[in-house]
Parts: C-alpha cells; structure tokens; sequence
C-alpha cells in the first residue's frame, strides 16, 4: 500500500517486489535489514514531494523514514532500512559540469567513481579522496561517509574538498549550502526561514559549547565518527561552513542531491620503495623517516597478508595483466629475500609522485638511502626501490585484492567488518598494533583476519573472516569491539577514520565521546531533523541490540 501511495505523485521508479527489497537489504556490512520500499527518483521534485509525504505521515504518528543510498558499499550498514530506500544511481548520475579553471566539478550522488576518474585523468586531474572502493562506490556516499584511501596523507580526506552541497531537508524544498562570513553570514542568520533558523540554532548550539566541542575533536590526522562540530565555526577566520557538518553525516540531515567538489592536477609519475619490517614497532620510525620526503601514499600489509598471497598465488596472478609465467618471475626477488630474511611482520609502500621522472628517480635514491641508514640500526629491515611503474602492479594488488581472495575461497565464512577502521597518532602503532593482535589471537579458533592500512596516519583495517550462521561466533562482535575500542581510545584515537559509524558504531559514540557531546549531536539531529526523517538510528539513537538482532547469518 505504501508503494500503491508514493507512486500517486513520483515520477521516478518505485519497487516492492521482494527481489528488489532483498537486494537492498545489504551492504558491506554484516548486516541484513530488509525495506519496505525503494524508490528511484528522477528530479528533485520527486524528493521534495517524498519528504512532504514522510512528513505528514510522521505528525500523523506513522513509523516512516528515508534512507538514501548509492552504490550501497557502505561497511556500517549506513543505507540500510526497514522503511523507504532512496537510490540514487539509477537517474541522479550526472557529471554536472567540470571546471578546469576553478578546479571543480558538480555532481550528482549517484555518479560512479571510476566514471567520474575517468573524466578527471582525461583532463589530466584528481580528485584524491577516494577510497580503495573506487573501482565499486559513488560520490554520494563518498560525501556521507567522508571518505578518504591511499592518497589521504598528502591530500586529506572529502571534507577537504566539498565546496557546497545541495540538500533537500526537512521543510521538503532544496537548499544550497555553502561556507558564509561577514555580511553574507548575518544575513543568512537574520533571515526567516527554515534555512535561517538552522544556521541560527546551531550556530547558538556551537557558541554555547565552544571549548568542550574544540576539545572533543579526536587527536588523529583523520575521522569519520560523530558529527563534525568542531569543524563548522572559525572564529578566528569568521567563517561559517556548514558544508563541513553536512559531510560524514550519513544523509541524517536531508538527501544530497547535488555537490561541488575541488580537484587537484594529477601528477604524472609515480614510484614505490618497499620496505621489509620483521618488527612492528619500527613501522612508526620508519614513518618519520619517510615523511621528509613527502610521499603521496604509505600503505601496508602484514604477514597473515602475504600468507594469503602465497597460497593463493594463481588467483593473485590471475588479478595481474600479462603473461602468468613472466609474472610468476616478478616474485623471485621478495621471494629470495623471504629465504634469507625470514617472513616480515609488515610489508610497507611508500609511494613517490611527481611530473619530472629524473627529479622523481633521485627522490626515490634518497629515500632508499635514508631508510638504509635507517636499517643499519634495526637488523630485519629490507628495502626495494622500484625503478618501473609495471613492477608495482604486484605490490599493489597484494594490498588491495588479497583479502577479496581469501572470502572467495573461505567456504561458510562472512566478511565481519566491525573493528575494520581504527586510528591512532602514529607514534603510538609500536604499541597499539600487537595488543590489537593479542586480542584478536584470543579468538583465533573463531575468525581469520588480516591487517592492512595507513601507517603514515596510523589508520589500519581488520575484517574477519567469521561463520556468522553460529549465534555463538555472532556473540563475539560486540565483545570484541569492546575490547578493540576500548584500547583505542586509551591512546586517544578514534573508532573509526574513514568508514564512519552506521549501525556498527553508532552505538560507541558515547563511550568515544561522553555523554555531553553525544547528547550535543542527538541536539544537532533535532536542529536539521526535527520529525527524525533522514536515516534514523545512525549517528544518534542508534541501538546495540538493534545492531545484534540484524546481523546476518552466512548466506542469508
């Protein structure tokens, strides 16, 4: 009935079929919660007319929502609903415009990241903040989740980028939201309307609170938890930008329909050190000898990793371009570096970029050298500076392929990301990375996992590997999330850098933050979102038993 009800005023799609409404009812989370229905809008008057109909179905005391979604590659359960899915991919998935001059591009949500790459490289330009996704995920939920990979130490994550953006909001009309200052932001706050008592109220909210919300703001290069408060108002600059709470809210506060992101020029070299660590507390060291020379990217992986490589060795070549036998060869160097060193416990790239490749070759020496240097004092470190872009390929799909390989061919076992995106200020991985090993090794008969990541942000990525079909092995999540989480913000870090918090984490932000500031975000929710309409239980109210309860069994 309520499909029969939205299809009376949409121009778009709307489907309730229980093939559409399964298909919907995951992401790449653990979980499986299945819609009512999803809707396919055409033009931002199908969004404006659905939230004018939530609305007055939610002062009549119904139980509705919206929840809007993209490529649904979302780890948190994000764009996951019992009630209205919005998806974007379908009909908003145009490249507005590309500004080569200012250095921006308009977008709609359901843009795929690799066609907008493609557009950007065919103007020799970046967008940086994308995630290892890129090949699957949109730019909608690139901007909810504030996104951010490989390239975030050099360049920041998409709250770095995102100029304005286009909301429809709870009053059911479009706005268009951009940084304000002097004039232009007491006009906006002396106005009357919808939009004028937002800015009003929370700019009251952040003025009232100033000193414990600057001081919430977790001490790490990068995060993706709660709400960005601390990051709206600049009273030394007397810019207002809203734009900087709306990214990472998980479409809490409205359906994004449009955003302008900056871009940067793309440079046109790339070269890759790899180093060989037998010790995890060197990796910090290591870091601060490769940052002088201002790398793009410091990835890693760790030893269960390269186990994973090796006996799946066909299906790692089989992701390589080119001859199997010639690429089999590639190997022979770490492989002869294997016998006589031992396994590393981690196996770092630090990746060199630049537009003159004889000016990138002798960076590449020089940051060799110093790692040298480096290793004179730490028996067990080996470095490899790659002289060819080809003989990356390898490194890279290790890094980014292996633990895809090892779910494929794990029979009765579930991807569990739950503990997936962690971070800690780097000098603290010496210290952090084997007491997260220690934990994780209590469960060994329980789950198989891996550990890759950032190390130039001291953000790093656990997904078990887990039977989720035994209630038992299900019990285990929260259990050791607490353990996980608990000894993170020990060390002042934040429970997540880049995946933010959906249905997973949600619940943690207390713990993560206080009561002050988490009651602070519930009051920020209610500023954008009075009826609750937009994605309810992530962010604010959001429910371990609720998370519990959704877990999906294998297979399910």
């Amino acid at each position: 009935m309520l499909a029969d009800e939205i299809k009376e005023f949409f121009h778009g799609d709307v489907a309730a079929d229980d093939a559409t409404r399964a298909n919907y009812s995951h992401d790449y989370s653990v979980f499986k919660v299945t819609p009512q229905v999803v809707v396919f809008p055409k033009d931002a008057d199908d969004l404006k007319n659905l939230v004018k109909f939530v609305a007055k179905k939610k002062a009549a005391g119904e139980s509705i929502s919206l929840t809007g979604r993209s490529a649904g590659t979302d780890m948190t359960g994000g764009p996951l609903t019992q009630s209205i899915v919005v998806s974007f991919t379908k009909y908003f998935n145009h490249i507005i415009d590309i500004d080569d001059a200012a250095m921006v591009a308009r977008v709609e949500p359901g843009v795929y990241f690799r066609d907008f790459e493609n557009a950007l490289t065919a103007k020799d330009l970046l967008y940086p903040a994308f995630p290892a996704s890129k090949d699957l995920c949109a730019l909608g939920g690139m901007v909810n989740n504030n996104s951010g990979g490989e390239k975030t130490l050099a360049y920041g994550k998409t709250e770095r980028y995102v100029r304005a953006v286009n909301l429809v909001m709870a009053d059911g009309e479009s706005h268009l939201l951009t940084p304000l200052s002097g004039e232009a932001l007491q006009r906006k706050l002396a106005e009357e309307s919808f939009e004028g008592e937002i800015f009003r109220t929370l700019k009251k909210l952040i003025d009232d609170h100033y000193d414990e919300i600057m001081a919430a703001k977790p001490d790490v290069s990068k995060n993706s938890a709660g709400y960005y408060l601390w990051n709206v108002w600049d009273r030394q600059t007397g810019v207002f930008d809203i734009t900087k709470l709306i990214v990472g809210s998980q479409g809490t506060f409205g359906l994004l329909t449009e955003a302008t992101l900056g871009l940067v020029p793309l440079k046109k070299h790339s070269r890759l050190c790899v180093v060989f660590l037998k010790d995890l507390s060197w990796a910090a060291d290591l870091v601060e000898v490769a940052l002088p020379f201002a790398p793009e990217s410091i990835e890693s992986y760790d030893d269960k990793t390269v186990e994973v490589a090796v006996r799946l060795w066909r299906q790692v070549l089989g992701s390589m371009k080119g001859n199997v036998v010639s690429l089999g060869l590639q190997f022979l160097p770490e492989v002869f570096m294997v016998l006589r060193g031992g396994m590393p416990k981690m196996i770092m790239l630090i990746e060199l970029t630049g537009d003159d490749e004889r000016e990138l070759q002798e960076k590449l020496g020089a940051l060799a050298a110093a790692i040298r240097d480096f290793a004179r004092a730490h028996a067990g470190i080996q470095v490899l500076p790659l002289k060819h872009e080809r003989q990356e390929q390898k490194y890279w799909t290790i890094r980014r392929e292996s633990f895809a390989l090892l779910h494929s061919n794990m029979r009765g076992m579930d991807t569990a990301p739950f503990i997936d995106d962690f971070i800690v200020k780097p000098e603290y991985m010496k210290e952090v990375l084997p007491k997260v090993n220690a934990i994780l090794d209590e469960y060994k008969h329980d789950l198989i996992y891996t550990i890759a990541g950032h190390p130039g942000n001291g953000n790093f990525h656990i997904i078990p590997l887990m039977n989720l079909s035994d209630p038992r092995v299900r019990a285990l999540i929260p259990e050791i999330s607490e353990k996980v989480y608990r000894l993170i913000l020990q060390y002042h870090g934040s429970i997540t850098a880049e995946h933010n918090d959906g249905l997973i984490r949600t619940p943690y932000l207390e713990e993560m933050y206080g009561p002050k500031i988490a009651a602070l975000f519930a009051e920020t929710k209610k500023i954008f979102d009075p009826q609750d309409i937009f994605n309810p239980g992530k962010k604010v109210g959001g429910s371990l038993q609720y998370a519990e309860e959704h877990i999906a069994p294998t297979g399910a």
